[in-house]
């Protein structure tokens, strides 16, 4: 029995048929066609069950090669005319073999009018193996994907079924490879099919496609690729401490990968070849050159054909399997040192682990000792002999006064200067081992910056480049990737003074700004839950953009607001503006264009103007409908921002600038009251005059001071010296990095 299935899209009322070369296939007749079958789940599968006969009696066994059959697909359209699958001749075929007829032979064709050069099928009740028997040989175990199981071959007779055959009787194979297996399933599965099987040689064959680099955004392209290398490095790991001997199947193609897929495709594979692993390199072997699979030995997107199969198990050095009793049992038993890679005469040790390529500082002096650049017998001896991997390397266990990470340079020595306190024993590990599933959940990752998820309660973050990053809620990737992070406030224990460490995650992700400093790696660890603080926005009420501008060098701006950029020289004016909700600061009918001036005033509210709306494409004087268009959308958002704050805020800080006058303050203060419906709030006044004119007034603060933007666009030190005097009046207020609320661009 056969079981001839295919997939097409029809309309209501077409069909599918199979027509062949041998009597139940119809003999090529149309008017002999077999009908398939569909159904409402399963379509656009259409099948068909045809009993073939057994062709071959006890007496005659099956002839080698078997003889094959012929047949194409056809669609039964409405206007009863017959679509052939190929006017050209390229026919369908399947070998003609014996076989239980109570089991089928499933044919899968893949799609109507993709007609395979090589059949794929497979029995439909698989038939389990029975124990193999013991050998003197090694035991060879084969874990892997779909493509190791053999998937897409005929039979499932793939590449490591052509290799179970070449190595017995001497050797034995298992495979234990699983349907979708990705590092993370594998990394899992290891210890329950792996283990107990005691197994000489373990072949790893995974795949970046199971891994989602395919389909996944570009922006999450590098952490799959970072993610499936740290996995295999684990999996090498695991399979050295069975005392097996790791051998690893390279990346191969995909059919839906693009230049950018198979850059990282290379690069992956360069990488393989370096780890001191054999692997078996199929993808010179199957690459079309643009990381996509050779037509002649694909199936589909993600697997070889029979013919591929066969060219992946060509390219296996059979030599690989060649060890003796003797090499085997010493390599069960090697135990895993650490290497020494320096001392001195008075108990300053280096060791390196060769597999995990840490590195282990002890110093059982009572001095501190200072790893430097300009150490060279410490640095020359790291080069030579320590083989550490290039980037940033991690603390196992971070202590309070003792470098959480260092740099290493691409030769091996180590770039940042390290302070080792008396007494101590340190062991740093590589970033790369942090990206392993079973260690952290890769966040996000694009080449430079990785953001990791260890456990519920911590957030690794790695910054690989040579400048320090500043993550802010305004980068919506990040933002959105850390959404899968509890909703809490996360600290930096190590430092928790320092500016810029707090990490501030809500139900819509990020919602702060952090740093990391170049080339270093930072652990933010729970704190509390985001309701224990209270968050304070600074929202600017005019007059110019000083306060815009102040902010921004304190690097606690944001999106803009609706005052942040024009030029409100009325008190009075701002407060009507709140009152009334915005709605005509960028109505057309109100907006007029100046051109000596070049700037729009605004006829209702006349001390409103804006300086930075036309743009150098605009005709202004003829045609202002594409300014007034962009200010509707950009003020109808920084209003939305600005209620969006006033409403999720726990307080308010209200900040204007400018000369103004006590009647005009006790207004706006009014309806300010009113906006905030009882949420506590000051407005911040700073301007060159007497503070005795505000006394009295609830929720005000005034300053005599003055934040001239002319002079501060002409003088950058006159405008750091005014940053400082405000990042003083903010901290005298309990504001700072660690409470401020961030408003996201686009608020629900």
């Amino acid at each position: 029995m056969y079981r001839f299935q295919v997939s097409a899209h029809t309309q209501v009322g077409e069909s599918i048929g199979l027509v062949g070369s041998i009597p139940e296939l119809g003999l090529w007749n149309i008017t002999q066609v077999i009908r398939l079958q569909t159904s409402g789940d399963r379509y656009p599968l259409w099948w068909a069950e045809i009993d073939i006969g057994d062709r071959f009696s006890g007496e005659q066994p099956t002839p080698t090669p078997p003889p094959t059959m012929e047949y194409q697909y056809v669609r039964f359209r409405l206007d009863g005319t017959v679509e052939w699958e190929s006017a050209v001749g390229a026919n369908r075929w399947v070998p003609i073999a014996s076989h239980p007829a109570e089991n089928a032979i499933v044919v899968d064709d893949g799609w109507f009018g993709h007609v395979q050069p090589w059949p794929y099928g497979y029995l439909q009740h698989p038939i389990p193996q029975p124990p193999a028997t013991p050998t003197e040989g090694l035991k060879v175990v084969v874990l892997g994907s779909s493509v190791g199981l053999g998937c897409s071959a005929w039979m499932l007779r793939g590449w490591a079924w052509h290799l179970e055959r070449a190595l017995r009787p001497e050797h034995q194979l298992v495979n234990v490879s699983m349907l979708g297996a990705n590092v993370s399933t594998t990394i899992d599965r290891f210890p329950l099919v792996v283990t107990p099987e005691q197994p000489d040689i373990v072949i790893v064959t995974l795949s970046l496609g199971n891994e989602g680099l395919a389909y996944c955004p570009p922006h999450q392209r590098r952490a799959v690729q970072r993610r499936f290398e740290s996995g295999l490095l684990q999996l090498v790991k695991m399979v050295k401490e069975l005392g097996a001997r790791p051998i690893l199947g390279s990346v191969y193609p995909h059919g839906d990968y693009s230049p950018d897929h198979t850059w990282l495709l290379r690069e992956t594979h360069q990488r393989m070849l370096s780890w001191g692993v054999p692997v078996l390199n199929w993808l010179d072997i199957m690459d079309d050159g643009q990381g996509r699979w050779r037509p002649e030995h694909s199936f589909d997107a993600a697997h070889p054909n029979t013919a591929g199969h066969r060219l992946m198990f060509e390219a296996i050095d059979l030599s690989l399997f060649q060890m003796t009793q003797t090499e085997t049992t010493l390599e069960k038993h090697l135990p895993q040192q650490q290497q020494p890679v320096f001392r001195d005469d008075w108990g300053f040790h280096l060791f390196v682990n060769p597999d995990e390529k840490s590195l282990r500082i002890i110093n059982t002096t009572r001095h501190t000792y200072t790893i430097a650049m300009y150490w060279e017998e410490l640095q020359s001896a790291l080069r030579h002999t320590a083989d550490l991997t290039p980037g940033v390397y991690i603390a196992k266990t971070p202590q309070t006064g003792i470098a959480p990470s260092f740099y290493v340079q691409a030769d091996g020595a180590i770039e940042t200067l390290i302070e080792v306190p008396a007494e101590t024993d340190l062991e740093y590990s590589p970033a790369f081992n942090f990206f392993a599933p079973s260690v952290c959940h890769v966040l996000f990752y694009d080449g430079h910056l990785a953001l990791l998820r260890e456990g519920d309660r911590a957030l690794r973050v790695i910054n690989e480049s040579d400048h320090e990053y500043n993550i802010h809620p305004m980068w919506k990737e990040v933002r959105s990737a850390l959404k899968d992070m509890p909703p809490a406030v996360y600290d930096d224990p190590l430092n928790p003074d320092l500016p810029f460490r707090t990490v501030i995650i809500g139900k819509d992700g990020l919602e702060s700004r952090f740093k990391v400093p170049a080339k270093s790696s930072v652990l933010f660890q729970y704190k509390c839950e985001v309701s224990q603080i209270n968050r304070v926005a600074i929202l600017p009420v005019g007059d110019r953009c000083a306060a815009r501008m102040l902010l921004y060098k304190m690097e606690y701006d944001g999106p803009a607001f609706p005052f942040d950029l024009t030029r409100t020289t009325l008190v009075s004016d701002v407060a009507d503006i709140i009152e009334t909700g915005f709605e005509d600061m960028w109505n057309p009918a109100f907006l007029h264009y100046n051109p000596e001036a070049g700037r729009i005033y605004h006829t209702k509210w006349t001390g409103l103007s804006f300086a930075h709306e036309v743009e150098e494409t605009d005709d202004p004087i003829n045609d202002m409908s594409p300014v007034h268009e962009r200010m509707r959308t950009r003020y109808s958002a920084r209003a939305k921002r600005f209620w969006y704050t006033l409403n999720n805020a726990d307080k308010i800080l209200f900040i204007r600038t400018g000369i103004t006058d006590h009647g005009s303050v006790v207004d706006l203060v009014h309806k300010l009251t009113y906006r905030c419906q009882g949420k506590p709030f000051h407005l911040m006044l700073i301007s060159p005059q007497s503070s005795q004119e505000f006394y009295g007034i609830p929720n005000v603060l005034h300053y005599d001071l003055e934040f001239n933007p002319d002079r501060m666009y002409e003088d950058e030190g006159h405008w750091w010296y005014c940053t400082d005097v405000m990042r003083n009046i903010l901290n005298s207020l309990g504001i700072s990095s660690k409470n401020l609320f961030w408003c996201p661009p686009n608020p629900r």
